[in-house]
């Protein structure tokens, strides 16, 4: 469509480097591949794929990034299709919180009551209908009726404003301009995302596994506000949950529960759809493992186990690693 391809001249021309500066730009970590790390992350996933191949789960169905926390100031990586982009359900939202908070940071954005609460309700309950309201606060758009290809032009740059922000950062192959619907999108949502989705959210394992690295290392924006960010992705994966969505129970937590890893702590924000199983995962242990995981799952949304089994197999062998 002719009005996306204004908006990628547009991005180049408006200067990646300038924008960086106007908008603030926090210290991003440096990420080094495992040779260890990678067969691990291989042999999870192979593991896993086996174990539901009679369910005609395949290789396309599943990517996962593993970054070892251990030492600081030697991150170590491992992945499987970590570059593929998939799309990521409510895995958005973690960058949509970042990006709160360098709007907030810089003074862009002001914090008041309202705020507030559909920050919370879009991480802890992961709410839609609060990502809405904070995806209009940070671009300076809001959803309404079809506009004219010069309006939405208009209107779609100002909506990239999230991409243009992590691409200063050098976040590659990801796309995250969309709000996220319990049905559909309709009027300039429905435009903006294209013929077929073309421009429907994307994101990529290693980006989501990095930016989770970044707030936990206290990198994304400023240490004050990533241990806010921190306090609202903390899990409760102990004890039992009626819900089989919960991001404490239903996801990387189910790992933890059956290990019986009593003491562990969990940091998490899933993503779910009727063909999506995601999770983006920081997991201490009280053996002293500390990692973030990523595992994206699709057209098997109904397979509660299979993105824990990646879980708990890299609990399970990565303390052998050193």
């Amino acid at each position: 469509m002719k009005y996306f391809s204004f908006l990628i001249i547009l991005l180049l021309s408006f200067g990646l480097n300038s924008f960086a500066q106007k908008i603030g730009k926090y210290e991003t970590v440096k990420i080094e591949p495992s040779v260890d790390l990678q067969k691990l992350v291989d042999s999870a996933a192979y593991q896993t794929l086996a174990k539901f191949a009679d369910k005609g789960f395949k290789a396309e169905n599943l990517s996962v990034t593993l970054i070892d926390l251990r030492d600081a100031n030697k991150l170590k990586s491992g992945s499987f299709r970590g570059e593929e982009k998939v799309y990521p359900a409510s895995v958005c939202k973690l960058f949509y919180l970042v990006a709160l908070h360098q709007w907030m940071e810089s003074g862009k954005v002001k914090l008041t009551p309202e705020i507030q609460r559909a920050t919370r309700d879009m991480i802890v309950d992961s709410s839609n209908e609060a990502t809405q309201f904070i995806v209009d606060v940070v671009t300076d758009t809001s959803s309404g009726a079809e506009l004219s290809p010069k309006e939405l032009e208009k209107w779609g740059f100002k909506r990239n404003a999230v991409n243009r922000y992590f691409s200063s950062l050098d976040y590659q192959n990801i796309n995250v301009c969309q709000k996220t619907f319990c049905e559909d999108a309709y009027g300039r949502e429905q435009q903006f995302r294209g013929k077929d989705g073309i421009n429907r959210n994307k994101l990529t394992t290693n980006a989501t596994a990095r930016l989770m690295t970044e707030i936990v290392l206290g990198k994304a924006v400023t240490p004050d506000r990533t241990k806010q960010m921190m306090a609202l992705l903390s899990r409760n994966w102990e004890g039992t949950s009626t819900d089989n969505d919960d991001q404490g129970h239903g996801f990387t937590g189910i790992a933890l529960k059956d290990l019986n890893l009593t003491g562990a702590k969990l940091w998490s924000k899933a993503g779910w759809t009727s063909t999506t199983r995601h999770d983006v995962a920081y997991v201490e242990t009280p053996s002293g493992l500390k990692f973030v995981i990523c595992v994206f799952t699709t057209n098997f949304a109904n397979e509660r186990n299979i993105l824990p089994n990646v879980a708990k197999i890299v609990l399970q062998e990565l303390g052998g690693i050193k």
